[in-house]
């Protein structure tokens, strides 16, 4: 009696495991099934792979915000001159890379182990295929020739250099060749000292056809020739240097004789002050009408720009628009511009182009043609970013091999490792 018994409770408790397993392989497949993938996810939506998110969209996760499973965040920005055209340059807001060059996982062309800080984690023409419109380089004399490089002390090392400062320039002028209506600004800290380097390095590049000329940039805070005038006469390309003299010398505009800057690295960074670079005018003088404000820290952390790129950042531009008396950024320059808790960067940019431009509380409100505060009833966060696909790309995201590994727990092997202790029930 006692055997029949102990066969039945066996019978029963492998029975009771086999329903369980086909259980839990059901919820799998029912959340494999009803999971976004294939380019249907939305902003916020968890994702597996890049692929899974749609336009303008890319997987990934703010663990420094607790945010450790990845999500569809913004990716790409809506640019503003494809809803609200025509007006002078200095009236919009556009996204900069600080150390445009500098890239995560870059090879080395010197043979050695580089040893610097990294700022950004996909190539300069993915950048611009994302919206990017200002670049910031560090430009050296190097092996007898003009590199790119992120070093101190105003020498560049082997240890220290990404790759000639050509092969970018080169990027930008594939990119101005390929898409003519857009312009590129380019911000560089200058290091170059072989006479006319680097108004020759420009020619070089085939770049010197979209040249800015420095004759017919406002000296007073004027404002600047509209972005229909611009691509029209084909003066696509602003570049500024930080050598004051390089502009009798090479006609290269000199950077603080027309852009307002605040303090770079933590200073910019503090809660509450936005004070300006010693080089800068004061960020409420007049006597400038472009606004470049600097927003990472002094020490790049892949992990933390989630994090800097939330909240904070727009307490920033609010603290640094009150400081150069109620005067928006034309440029926002960032560090790992793609990271962020969901809206980032393009989130806050939308926001400072809606409110100049239109007075909306987003630039996706705005309607062509209409008056001033007359904005179209969206929901913000937009859960698709790209709402005008006129001057937008669709360029994907490239990272680097070290930071685009995304570690995300697959539930069917969570599920499949727990049966062992299942099989205890028999």
């Amino acid at each position: 009696m006692l055997a029949c018994w102990t066969d039945y409770l066996s019978l029963c408790r492998v029975t009771a495991a086999i329903g369980y397993l086909f259980l839990l392989l059901f919820s799998f497949f029912i959340t494999v099934y009803t999971a976004c993938f294939n380019g249907n996810c939305q902003l916020l939506d968890s994702c597996s792979q890049a692929t899974d998110c749609g336009p303008g969209l890319y997987c990934g996760n703010c663990p420094s915000l607790g945010k450790s499973q990845p999500f569809c965040t913004r990716g790409q920005a809506i640019m503003p001159t494809s809803i609200v055209g025509g007006l002078p340059f200095n009236k919009y807001s556009w996204l900069m890379t600080h150390n445009s060059f500098s890239i995560v996982d870059a090879p080395s062309l010197q043979g050695v182990q580089r040893l610097t800080f990294y700022n950004q984690e996909d190539t300069v023409t993915n950048q611009l295929m994302n919206g990017v419109r200002g670049l910031m380089l560090d430009m050296y004399d190097f092996n007898g020739d003009i590199w790119l490089c992120h070093s101190f002390r105003g020498q560049c090392f082997n240890f220290t250099a990404f790759q000639p400062a050509i092969n970018t320039l080169r990027e930008v002028e594939t990119f101005l060749s390929q898409n003519p209506s857009e312009i590129v600004t380019i911000v560089i800290e200058d290091y170059v000292h072989t006479p006319k380097g680097l108004s020759n390095l420009f020619v070089n590049a085939g770049l010197d056809k979209y040249w800015f000329p420095v004759s017919k940039m406002p000296k007073k805070g004027e404002d600047w020739p509209t972005v229909n005038e611009m691509v029209q006469a084909n003066h696509r390309l602003l570049v500024f240097t930080s050598v004051a003299s390089k502009e009798a010398e090479e006609g290269i505009a000199y950077q603080w004789k027309y852009i307002l800057e605040n303090e770079a690295g933590d200073p910019g960074v503090k809660p509450g002050s936005c004070p300006n670079r010693k080089e800068s005018r004061p960020l409420n003088s007049k006597s400038a009408s472009l606004f470049l404000m600097n927003y990472f820290p002094s020490y790049p952390v892949e992990t933390e720009a989630c994090k800097e790129h939330s909240a904070r950042l727009a307490d920033m531009i609010g603290t640094c628009f009150k400081a150069a008396g109620s005067m928006m950024p034309n440029f926002l320059a960032v560090n790992f511009y793609m990271r962020s808790d969901g809206g980032g960067v393009f989130y806050d940019l939308d926001s400072m182009n809606g409110q100049r431009l239109c007075g909306c509380n987003t630039i996706a409100a705005c309607q062509a043609g209409a008056p001033f505060g007359s904005c179209k009833n969206i929901t913000m966060p937009s859960s698709s970013p790209m709402t005008n696909t006129a001057g937008s790309f669709s360029g994907s995201v490239q990272f680097s091999k070290s930071a685009s590994t995304i570690y995300y727990p697959n539930q069917f092997a969570i599920g499949f490792f727990s049966i062992p202790w299942m099989l205890l029930l028999l």
